[in-house]
């Protein structure tokens, strides 16, 4: 029961980990035509560019994603197939992975990747304000 529960955890943190790539990716675009300051936020930019750099690495290397090792690896310990049965987890399931060769991921990897590195030049994130020092400054507190 414990490794199912653990198994479906990792699923829901993978669902998680997509919807922050893609829903981020439109957030920014929205974000940049509407004018929200916080889709330039620094942090936020770099974590996002950071994820789908890292999805092409896999993708262009071959290697598996380390949650979906470690969700059948999980499954396996619970005696399940790598294929949940349960109704949530079946349809993350569904919506995660798909039968279709792995150059096609990589193409589709690489060209969303290629997205987001355009929007990080066309749009670039407000760099942290440093003082004199090298120093990150504290943002100002308005009405203090």
């Amino acid at each position: 029961m414990l490794w199912q529960v653990l198994a479906d955890a990792v699923l829901v943190v993978h669902a998680a980990f997509i919807a922050f790539v893609v829903f981020g990716f439109a957030a920014i675009l929205l974000g940049v035509a509407l004018g929200w300051g916080w889709v330039r936020n620094f942090s936020f930019r770099f974590v996002h560019l950071f994820s789908i750099v890292f999805v092409c690495a896999e993708s262009v290397t071959g290697s598996m994603c380390p949650l979906t090792v470690l969700e059948s690896d999980f499954r396996r310990r619970a005696g399940q197939s790598p294929y949940p049965g349960d109704f949530v987890a079946y349809w993350l399931h569904r919506l995660i992975y798909y039968d279709w060769p792995p150059w096609v991921f990589a193409a589709l990897y690489l060209g969303f990747g290629a997205l987001v590195v355009l929007t990080f030049v066309l749009a670039p994130p407000r760099w942290p304000r440093g003082n004199e020092n090298g120093a990150v400054r504290a943002p100002r507190r308005h009405g203090v």
